[in-house]
């Protein structure tokens, strides 16, 4: 097949004449003066959507960049590449006897290569791929995979949830030790607490892992964490739903975190997940899994296992602010909606002029579950005028419940029962470690103080 520039580079006739002029192909290794730099790197193929007259290149360091064809000069070919397509794995057999660890794929830049023709990065969770990219597991795990969904995070939805626990209820009763969701970070807390309501006595460990950062990026976090997430469901003692990240910034270890006590708390950090209100049941290195807690499901028999599934998605999630419209509740009454969670502030407070619209939609058999905007830390209406009048219409207190995890459990709850005492009764029910008995001090995070601030504060 003939590689015109025009057909892969997806140039305008401005860089596709200076390209041709110069000599240059695609995946040449160019160098320009840009702004008295110079730069030197990969020419990759534009991406088809953007402007065509911007150039894209692959710097040394591994980071794409894209500069306008006016703030390029001096323009000159170092040295011609190979047509790059797909770059190609090993394909790296597992030993016989080693246990089986089921990989199911949502999508999300786990397991991702770069996309040259449109510049973006694409799933690959073939085994071979895995191997390719963390060799270690060969040597500790056989794997399956099964690219089930292929979406970003922010395009699941609850009927997806039930088909992720069909799957791995289907890998579990094949003989999987271990089950693996590779997920985009972004909604991962929602879709690992909905799997811990729906998955009970689970033979072994259903482990979310996910990256940060895709596999081409020198600063890519993929290959620690698939390495974390094989390792967990080979040798850890406990069945439950879990996330594995990166506990630091470095390669150094992961943490293990509870499926319903787990968040996002930073766009971009590689260790970007904590445990809120627990702390993470277990840590991973490369040489293996140690436990922080004595205080888990331990693995079940396989004719144990059950699946709970169902949700109902009309149940809406929403933030109070100072000066909150009562409408939007009236609103949500209005349209149906079978179950509200609210997060409020401090111990789970709302504005007086609420009061009445949530009377309503209770009277109306609209469970509302109230959280806290804090995050860490626990509701408790028994303290406030407001939280008492609260209680008094018969909102139901989240306890020391992630916002996101009451409204999961909720939809999960309501897809069973609307009758609004049996609603309030499950709600107030732990189930998988959601809710906890009380509150330790240790779950809230230290402030990191440098030392020589430290030095200056109580040294005079």
């Amino acid at each position: 097949m003939s590689h015109d520039l025009e057909e892969i580079g997806n140039y305008g006739e401005r860089i596709t004449s200076l390209l041709k002029e110069k000599g240059i192909e695609i995946f040449s290794r160019i160098r320009f003066h840009y702004k008295g730099r110079i730069l030197e790197g990969i020419l990759l193929p534009r991406p088809q959507y953007g402007d065509k007259d911007v150039l894209v290149v692959k710097l040394d360091n591994g980071y794409n960049i894209g500069i306008h064809i006016d703030y390029v000069s001096e323009l000159t070919l170092v040295e011609k590449g190979l047509k790059r397509r797909r770059t190609e794995v090993k394909s790296v057999k597992g030993k016989e006897r080693l246990p089986l660890i089921a990989v199911v794929g949502t999508g999300g830049t786990i397991a991702s290569r770069v996309d040259y023709v449109t510049g973006a990065v694409y799933p690959t969770l073939s085994p071979e791929d895995i191997y390719d990219l963390v060799p270690e597991i060969a040597e500790i795990a056989n794997l399956e995979t099964e690219e089930l969904l292929n979406i970003f995070s922010e395009d699941m939805v609850p009927k997806y949830w039930d088909l992720i626990a069909e799957r791995v209820a289907y890998y579990f009763r094949k003989g999987a030790k271990g089950v693996i969701i590779a997920h985009g970070t972004d909604t991962m807390g929602y879709t690992s607490a909905a799997l811990s309501f729906i998955l009970r006595n689970l033979p072994g460990p259903v482990t979310l892992v996910g990256a940060q950062r895709s596999s081409d990026r020198p600063s890519s976090d993929t290959s620690l964490n698939m390495l974390s997430a094989t390792i967990i469901g080979v040798s850890a003692p406990f069945g439950e739903v879990t996330v594995v990240m990166h506990g630091s910034i470095g390669d150094t270890f992961c943490l293990v975190h509870r499926g319903t006590k787990v968040r996002k708390c930073h766009t971009s950090r590689r260790d970007a997940f904590r445990s809120i209100n627990s702390n993470p049941i277990a840590l991973v290195t490369k040489r293996g899994l140690t436990m922080l807690t004595k205080e888990y499901r331990p693995r079940s028999e396989v004719d144990e296992l059950r699946v709970l599934k169902g949700f109902d998605d009309k149940v809406a999630l929403i933030k109070f602010y100072p000066g909150m419209d009562p409408s939007i509740i009236e609103y949500l009454i209005d349209s149906n909606y079978h179950g509200i969670v609210i997060e409020g502030t401090g111990l789970g407070h709302v504005r007086k002029e609420l009061l009445k619209p949530l009377s309503k939609a209770i009277k109306n058999g609209i469970p509302v579950v109230i959280t806290s905007q804090c995050i860490w830390g626990r509701v408790n209406l028994n303290v406030y005028r407001r939280g008492v009048e609260l209680l008094k219409i018969g909102v139901i207190p989240g306890e020391d419940m992630l916002p996101e995890t009451a409204l999961v459990k909720l939809m999960w709850v309501l897809a069973r029962t609307r009758d609004l005492e049996e609603v309030r009764k499950l709600m107030l029910t732990d189930i998988a470690f959601e809710i906890n008995r009380r509150s330790l001090f240790e779950y809230y995070p230290p402030v990191y103080i440098p030392p020589s601030h430290l030095k200056t504060m109580f040294i005079r």
